[in-house]
């Protein structure tokens, strides 16, 4: 069966059948688009959703892990890739963001960038080659139909097995470099970043107080913090936070969408300020993909970087963003949205900063092979 809802009115609807369903045995396979948010707060501000459902479930008899084949090389082309901000209308929003927390109107705030272009050839290469540049360990392909969701994830949102909660929130960015050298200082840097940690701190603190409205009292702790994770063309910065819960996996999805690294802090401020200072629905970008089965398990990611391909109009949506607090700066800002959107394959087109230089090509460092779950009927 295939549950799907286009406005978030119905999401609750969607989320008991898939409870009922995985109560009684069966797996749920799917995705909420960060549109979806109102559902779970009417406080919560977002766009109108575009086309793309914002909640889509697929209901299954039973799961399979397996390995991935070995890939090639994508067999698919991407016209040059166009921005729904451009550098100056970034900086312009970056600039309104401090002000307003200058004003102590909010704290931090996450700012995205759409890119979009033309599509044509294979989507699940397109989903391979993303999933070997990023080399992350919480990545996703769903088709739809109409619409194909891609995700190199490298953030969990949360994990689930019986009582016991684990989430990752990963806030903190720093480009990898092609010299050894140079590579270990920007790791160390971001390691010791005070703008970054209190960037990290922040998302921490609203995470703990997410989940603290379903665990069991005292047992919201952080196991984890300020850890980097490597990958090919950046760190990250991230944190563990876990939790006892007696609550079912769809009241743990309740509590905790939209994740607060997707957002800023406070939550209902910033989206409000989201939904002011970027002009279209973000779709599957920051929303969450992932599955529930029985016995109380379940697993999503944040759905970052993402790429979403509508079959009907050929067209590919990519986000990318990243968090403005006091003490950021438009330039290293749009520079961190850049070195994000690097794990777009080399071979295809990048959005340009200006007429004389492109996105910094990702470095020749090592990548991880890991393999991933697919779900089956």
């Amino acid at each position: 069966e295939i549950l799907q809802e286009t406005s978030y009115q119905e999401v609750s609807e969607v989320l008991e059948r898939v409870a009922s369903s995985c109560a009684a045995g069966a797996w749920a396979a799917g995705f909420l688009t960060y549109e979806a948010a109102p559902a779970f707060d009417p406080a919560f501000r977002t766009h109108e959703p575009s086309d793309l459902p914002v909640a889509w479930f697929g209901i299954y008899d039973d799961c399979e892990s397996i390995r991935l084949e070995s890939f090639a090389g994508p067999s698919c082309s991407i016209s040059r890739w166009n921005l729904a901000l451009d550098r100056r209308d970034h900086a312009r929003a970056v600039q309104t963001i401090r002000d307003l927390i200058e004003s102590s109107d909010t704290y931090q705030v996450n700012l995205t960038l759409v890119l979009g272009a033309s599509f044509s050839g294979e989507e699940y290469d397109f989903f391979r080659a993303l999933e070997r540049e990023q080399g992350a360990a919480h990545g996703a392909f769903v088709n739809t139909g109409r619409f194909v969701l891609c995700s190199a994830s490298p953030e969990l949102f949360f994990r689930m097995r019986g009582g016991r909660v684990t989430t990752r929130p990963m806030k903190g960015t720093a480009r990898r470099r092609p010299l050894h050298a140079d590579d270990r200082q920007a790791r160390s840097r971001l390691w010791r970043s005070e703008k970054e940690r209190a960037e990290n701190v922040m998302v921490v603190d609203m995470v703990r107080n997410d989940l603290g409205r379903i665990a069991t009292p005292g047992s919201v702790r952080v196991s984890r913090l300020f850890d980097i994770e490597t990958y090919p063309s950046i760190y990250q910065m991230t944190s563990t936070v876990e939790a006892t819960t007696d609550a079912d996996p769809i009241d743990v999805l309740r509590a905790l969408f939209p994740s607060a690294s997707s957002t800023g802090a406070p939550k209902v401020r910033a989206m409000e300020i989201i939904q002011r200072l970027e002009s279209t629905p973000r779709g599957s970008y920051t929303g969450a993909i992932g599955f529930i089965g029985p016995d109380r398990q379940a697993q999503f990611n944040v759905s970052i970087p993402t790429a979403t391909i509508d079959r009907q109009t050929r067209r590919v949506e990519f986000g990318t963003g990243g968090a403005i607090v006091w003490d950021s700066r438009s330039e290293s800002e749009w520079e961190e949205c850049l070195a994000k959107a690097s794990i777009l394959p080399a071979s295809l087109s990048l959005p340009w900063r200006d007429t004389r230089s492109s996105v910094s090509e990702p470095t020749a460092a090592p990548r991880p092979r890991r393999s991933a779950g697919h779900a089956r009927k």
